[in-house]
C-alpha cells in the first residue's frame, strides 16, 4: 500500500508499505479521505510538533474516514463496507485519573494520537491506503454523511469541546478570533448550541469569507482597520497568535469568558494579559476532545455542513502540494484534503 510519510524536516515521501492485517479486536479500513492539519504541516517542515520531535518515519494524518475492508477476530457489530471515521486518541496505560478530571480522557498523561511523534515508536497516522485500527476507536458515520465529511469529525469534535467548556451558550453574543479550519468550525458549531449571534474576527478575507458561510452573523476584517466589539460575554480565541491575547481580553466583557481553543506556543512569548486581571475574565484552556466527535457526527447528521470550510482536494500522490497549499497563507486555503483511495482489495499489489 501507499502511505504519506514524513522522514524528517522537509522530506516527504509516499513510500510503499505492506498491506497490514487486522489481529484479535481489530479492523482494517480502507481509507477514503483526510484532511490536513496544523500538526502534518508542522512535521513536514520542521520534523517536529510542540515538543513532538521525529525519531523515525511518520506516516502523518489523524483527521480521516473510510469503509471497513475486513475484521478480525472479537470484533462485533462492525461489517464489512461500513463508512465510518476513526477517534485517534487512545490513552497508555490503565491508571485512574484524579476525581476532579474522571472521565475527561483528553487529560490522561499519556495519550498516543494518530500521525504524533510523542512517544517512541511513533503512532503512525492514517494517511495511508489501509489502516489497522482498533475497534473501540471506531464510530459508524450516520446515514447521509459522506467519508469526505466524515474525516472531518475529528476537528468538529475539537470544535465542539471547545464550545461544551464554555457552557451555556442558548442566547449569548460570541466572538470567535481567528477563522482557520477549527475557527470555522468554531463558529458552526457555537450556531449549532444555540448562540444568539456570532463575530468572526482574522487578518484574513479568504477565512473571513469561510466563517460567514459557516454561520457567522458578523465579520471583523482586522488587516482592513476594523475593531474587535466591545463587551462580548464570551469569546473563543482560536488563532493562537500571542498578540491576539490583550485586544480578545479586553473585548471580553468584565466577568466574561474566554475559551483558548487555540494552541498557544510552548516557548516564552510577550502578550498583554491585565485586562485578565482587572475584569475579572474566566480563561479556559480546551485541548482536543473526548467523546465529542460522537456529537460531531450526530450535528452533522442532524444538518451541521462542513463543507464550506473545505477549499482544495488533492489525491495522495500529491500529498506533498497538499502540505504546501495547506502551510501557504498566501493561498487561500481553509482545510485541504486529501483523497487517499482504499478502493483495490488488499494484498494485490
Amino acid at each position: 500500500m501507499r502511505a504519506v510519510v514524513v522522514h524528517g524536516a522537509g522530506d516527504l515521501r509516499i513510500d510503499e508499505r505492506p498491506d497490514p492485517v487486522p489481529g484479535e479486536g481489530e479492523v482494517l479500513l480502507a481509507m477514503e479521505w483526510g484532511g490536513i492539519c496544523g500538526s502534518d504541516v508542522a512535521y513536514w517542515k520542521h520534523g517536529a510538533s510542540g515538543t513532538a520531535a521525529l525519531a523515525h518515519p511518520l506516516v502523518l494524518g489523524h483527521e480521516v474516514a473510510g469503509r471497513i475492508a475486513a475484521t478480525g477476530r472479537g470484533v462485533a457489530g462492525l461489517r464489512e463496507g461500513q463508512a465510518v471515521t476513526v477517534h485517534p486518541a487512545e490513552p497508555v496505560g490503565d491508571a485512574p485519573l484524579p476525581g476532579r478530571i474522571a472521565g475527561r480522557t483528553n487529560l490522561h498523561p499519556r495519550i498516543r494520537y494518530f500521525g504524533s511523534a510523542a512517544f517512541d515508536p511513533h503512532t503512525d497516522g492514517g494517511f495511508s491506503e489501509y489502516r489497522v485500527v482498533r475497534a473501540a476507536q471506531i464510530r459508524p458515520l450516520p446515514d447521509g454523511v459522506t467519508t469526505e465529511h466524515g474525516a472531518l469529525a475529528e476537528p468538529l469534535a475539537v470544535a465542539l469541546h471547545a464550545v461544551h467548556r464554555a457552557g451555556d451558550l442558548r442566547g449569548k453574543a460570541v466572538l470567535v478570533n481567528g477563522c482557520g479550519p477549527i475557527g470555522a468550525l468554531v463558529v458552526a458549531a457555537a450556531k449549532h448550541r444555540g448562540a444568539a449571534a456570532v463575530i468572526a474576527s482574522d487578518l484574513s478575507a479568504t477565512s473571513l469569507a469561510v466563517a460567514r458561510a459557516m454561520g457567522a452573523d458578523e465579520t471583523r476584517d482586522l488587516r482592513s482597520g476594523a475593531v474587535l466589539p466591545d463587551d462580548v460575554e464570551l469569546a473563543f480565541e482560536a488563532s493562537g497568535a500571542p498578540a491576539a491575547l490583550g485586544p480578545v481580553l479586553r473585548a471580553t466583557a468584565r466577568g466574561g469568558t474566554l475559551v483558548q481553543v487555540g494552541n498557544l506556543p510552548g516557548a516564552a512569548v510577550s502578550a498583554a494579559l491585565g485586562d485578565l486581571v482587572t475584569r475579572e475574565i474566566n480563561w479556559i484552556g480546551s485541548y482536543r476532545f473526548v467523546e465529542e466527535i460522537d456529537d460531531a457526527l450526530l450535528a452533522m447528521r442532524d444538518g451541521l455542513d462542513v463543507s464550506p470550510v473545505i477549499s482544495h482536494r488533492f489525491g495522495l500522490d500529491r500529498a506533498g502540494e497538499a502540505l504546501a497549499v495547506a502551510a501557504d497563507p498566501a493561498s487561500g486555503s481553509s482545510k485541504v484534503m486529501l483523497r487517499l483511495g482504499g478502493a483495490r482489495p488488499p494484498g494485490t499489489g
